[in-house]
């Protein structure tokens, strides 16, 4: 319970800290724990019909392309001026088009489209918005995360990589038309960070990984650089440093508890209904995206088979061909996809004109 006070009062204090500004402040509002909490602790504070927005996309194969459930259970709650944005697959080659040419380094997750139209369309209402962004790495709320509770310590590299490498090294002979040195730098990254001192437990060592190294390298860059796109100012309360570093000396058991953000979830539960707390874990749904197909496929086909592709040369023709051949072995570790990977990265070089 002390720590559940001591988190939800940083965690408020955090919120109204992202409330000075000259102009309103919005919501990224997913339907998720992390906004739906947001809107909830702004309420407290005062603001009044708060404007939020949650974007989503068309439903494939039994994958639903939205949360408007939850968006919308949390905007009626809380009397917020609400906005859906909902796009089809239609507008999402031009919509691909436009993020690669916003992306000043290659982003490979398939969020980050979404990231991109969502602050377009919010951009045309408000300047600023505060985010759920970051609660996830600094509260233990990934997949991945639960089995590190009981992981020894020695073993924390070894079962990250497991839970969380889309690839291991090997494959990499099989990827890229170079030879590929026998330094495998990615995991010896990981295993000299999981092994550093400092973190008693092996989720420890994995958070702290996490906040110092995953977070500012993909998802906050990743959000900030689709925001800035469109002169939007994302502000993030659960990177306040103070919660950081409150959050980083909470045990491990009370984050890992409740299937991850345990300790989240006991302040959720004093503002928000058990539905919104306790659904599964949500993440911004892109199903065209996961799955490379529709138009998408025939955007990521035509830059790999793009004459710039061929005299590139940077990835093995015959594995290409193999991944469009059989689409399900493109699925990879956390949700990504590899012929994605693959067909964004040219796409970027192509697009920015690197030769």
């Amino acid at each position: 319970r002390d720590w559940q006070d001591a988190v939800g009062e940083a965690l408020r204090t955090a919120v109204r800290r992202r409330l000075v500004a000259d102009v309103p402040v919005g919501v990224l509002l997913s339907g998720g724990l992390d906004s739906s909490l947001i809107v909830a602790l702004l309420a407290e504070a005062g603001q009044e019909r708060v404007r939020t927005f949650s974007i989503g996309f068309d439903s494939r194969g039994g994958e639903a392309g939205d949360e408007f459930h939850y968006s919308d259970l949390v905007a009626r709650a809380y009397d917020t001026d609400h906005q859906r944005i909902r796009l089809a697959d239609d507008d999402l080659v031009p919509a691909v088009r436009r993020t690669v040419a916003a992306m000043t380094e290659p982003m490979g997750s398939h969020d980050v489209v979404a990231f991109h139209l969502l602050c377009e369309q919010v951009a045309a209402h408000v300047k600023v918005a505060q985010s759920g962004q970051g609660a996830d790495e600094v509260f233990a709320g990934y997949g991945y995360h639960q089995p590190m509770a009981t992981v020894p310590r020695a073993a924390a590299a070894r079962s990250f990589a497991d839970a969380f490498f889309d690839r291991d090294h090997a494959e990499l002979s099989r990827v890229v038309g170079v030879a590929v040195p026998d330094v495998d730098a990615s995991r010896d990254l990981v295993v000299a960070d999981l092994a550093a001192s400092g973190a008693e437990t092996a989720l420890d060592a994995v958070l702290r990984l996490d906040t110092h190294v995953m977070l500012p390298d993909d998802p906050v860059k990743r959000v900030d650089s689709m925001s800035m796109a469109w002169g939007l100012e994302v502000r993030t309360p659960f990177l306040d440093q103070d919660l950081v570093a409150l959050a980083a000396a909470c045990p491990p058991e009370h984050k890992v508890a409740q299937g991850g953000k345990g300790v989240l979830k006991e302040i959720a539960r004093q503002v928000l209904s058990a539905e919104v707390v306790d659904r599964p874990k949500g993440y911004f749904p892109v199903p065209a995206l996961r799955n490379v197909d529709g138009p998408l496929r025939e955007l990521v086909t035509e830059a790999l088979r793009a004459p710039a592709a061929r005299e590139r040369a940077l990835f093995r023709p015959e594995y290409v061909e193999e991944l469009l051949a059989e689409p399900d072995r493109a699925q990879a570790a956390a949700g990504s996809n590899k012929l994605w990977q693959l067909g964004l990265l040219e796409l970027w070089l192509q697009t920015h004109g690197v030769r």
